[in-house]
């Protein structure tokens, strides 16, 4: 799918501009032009603590027990009467609507963008960030984000291989964290600490 949306992108020239991408009009609120990295700070801040409220409280809901079950085994979940193809649709479409969100927040803040943005290094990173963090937890992907995006800086003496260390990280992660960080800290600190299960198991599907 990701192919797919890439070479169609690289071929619509009205309107993605194609490989030499497009000019991005200036982010507007009521005819007032935001700029500046304070501001930019501000709205992307509010944005994720926005989306991390929304995503903590979906799980907590009726219908994140419901998308937790279909994730546990798709068979048993339609034994026990969920709608499974109206879950995945409903979960498809939140998905979408944060990429559109934080995407168009994105070029605003550039002024530019390209076809690179949705190009197959760019969903590896992605991927990455989320397993890095954990799959299973929303504080994860936060981490993991942050983290890989702070990754570039440290390797700019060594850039050209920086598709090689995020690969690196990916299979690292899998081998020796596979829940991801966030989980398995928080699973031994738990450990260490005497916690019970039943905590262990909510703190995993935040």
């Amino acid at each position: 799918m990701t192919l797919i949306i890439s070479i169609v992108i690289n071929t619509e020239d009205q309107f993605t501009g194609c490989p030499d991408g497009m000019v991005v009009p200036p982010f507007t609120v009521f005819g007032t032009e935001l700029y500046g990295e304070r501001v930019w700070y501000w709205i992307v801040g509010a944005i994720l603590v926005a989306a991390v409220w929304f995503a903590l409280n979906l799980i907590a809901s009726p219908v994140g027990r419901a998308l937790r079950s279909v994730h546990g085994s798709e068979v048993a979940a339609e034994v026990s009467g969920v709608d499974t193809a109206h879950y995945k649709v409903m979960v498809f479409v939140i998905s979408a609507v944060f990429a559109s969100l934080t995407g168009s927040i994105a070029a605003h803040y550039g002024g530019f963008i390209t076809p690179d943005e949705v190009g197959f290094f760019k969903s590896i990173e992605l991927v990455t960030m989320v397993v890095l963090g954990g799959m299973a937890s929303t504080y994860g992907a936060v981490v993991g984000a942050a983290l890989l995006t702070m990754l570039p800086q440290v390797l700019t003496v060594v850039q050209e291989y920086g598709h090689m260390a995020f690969g690196l990280i990916l299979m690292l992660t899998m081998i020796f964290m596979p829940k991801g960080l966030v989980p398995t800290l928080v699973e031994r600190i738990r450990a260490r600490t005497g916690g019970s299960p039943t905590a262990e198991a909510e703190v995993e599907a935040q």
